[in-house]
């Protein structure tokens, strides 16, 4: 049995990763930590779990592994924790908010022999593993471009806090789509155009943004990562991609696994019934720990080559010019 802890609940993934939890046999939702014991307190009691007022306590209560849902600033200290102590690491998404700490983070858990994967859920949606079957069978021939969405509603609370956060649309949505497309092609970003702007936050943070990449193996694509879905819109958001190919295009959309249902008093809404893609991205970091694998599935060099696309389109942003990417090791 896999012993996992959660650490925080700042990230509202954290609640789809226990309830997946629940539903994984051989692991076991062994105990959390929040800094708000209230709140953990309450939590720990509905999911009949230990709630431990102190991040080390959690760490150090027997737990095989740990789930990081912190603020995004606060992602290396519970990592650095827990790889101190010999723990493996699911961690949420944007892996680090700084290049260097995401690299410490690495180097931390490669030197205690821990596992770090970054939480990329999409990755295990059907149609987007689906797409990465088609364009490997080289049904579609070469990929010449692709164009993406990663759109949603503004979420609120400390997403809005750069201190926290580390930036808002564009470090929150970039991150998950750009993986997607390194995946598809193994390919790495060189070069990024991108606008953002704060629209729809009353000035708080960049809600709207949107990126042009060049790769290093000649393709170009698109992103819109904006918080743009309003409060009346069905579902928080969506992530679409076009792979533009020599054979055709690729049209995935992730999230149209629903009904729509209309009705007389609230408009139309959305039945979803597919893919949890929190459950299998716990199911993958499971069975990872459990049969000792070497690597992840998702590693921490992927968290980190995704969030230096993210804060290259800031400093694009902030410039009005394209920003050059140089790799770091």
């Amino acid at each position: 049995m896999i012993k996992i802890g959660i650490a925080s609940f700042a990230h509202m993934h954290a609640m789809g990763y226990m309830d997946a939890l629940l539903q994984i046999d051989g692991a076991e939702l062994a105990g959390i930590w929040d800094e708000d014991a209230e709140k953990g307190q309450e939590i720990a009691g509905r999911y009949q779990t230990a709630y431990y007022p102190e991040l080390n306590q959690l760490i150090g209560s027997g737990i095989d592994a740990v789930i990081v849902c912190s603020e995004n600033v606060r992602h290396i200290d519970c990592v650095m924790a827990a790889a101190g102590a010999g723990k493996h690491v699911l961690c949420e998404k944007p892996l680090a908010t700084r290049v260097e700490d995401a690299l410490a983070m690495i180097a931390a858990c490669r030197e205690n022999g821990v596992l770090l994967q970054t939480a990329f859920p999409v990755r295990f949606q059907t149609s987007i593993r689906r797409g990465k079957e088609l364009l490997d069978s080289g049904v579609y021939g070469k990929i010449l471009a692709m164009k993406g969405t990663n759109r949603g509603r503004i979420p609120g609370g400390w997403f809005l806090d750069k201190e926290l956060s580390g930036g808002g649309a564009v470090m929150d949505h970039t991150v998950h789509v750009v993986d997607v497309m390194r995946w598809y092609m193994g390919a790495e970003v060189t070069n990024v155009y991108a606008e953002a702007a704060s629209r729809f936050s009353e000035g708080k943070i960049d809600d709207c943004g949107i990126l042009t990449m060049e790769f290093d193996n000649g393709v170009f694509a698109s992103l819109d990562c904006s918080w743009s879905r309003n409060r009346n819109f069905p579902t928080w958001g969506d992530v679409t991609l076009d792979v533009i190919c020599e054979y055709g295009v690729l049209s995935i959309n992730a999230f149209n696994q629903k009904m729509s249902v209309y009705r007389n008093d609230n408009g139309v809404s959305w039945d979803y019934w597919g893919d949890n893609m929190d459950l299998e991205l716990i199911r993958d970091f499971v069975r990872s720990v459990s049969e000792g694998a070497k690597t992840p599935s998702v590693t921490g060099e992927d968290g980190l080559r995704a969030l230096e696309v993210a804060l290259a389109a800031y400093r694009s942003a902030e410039d009005h010019r394209p920003a050059p990417i140089t790799l770091v090791r």
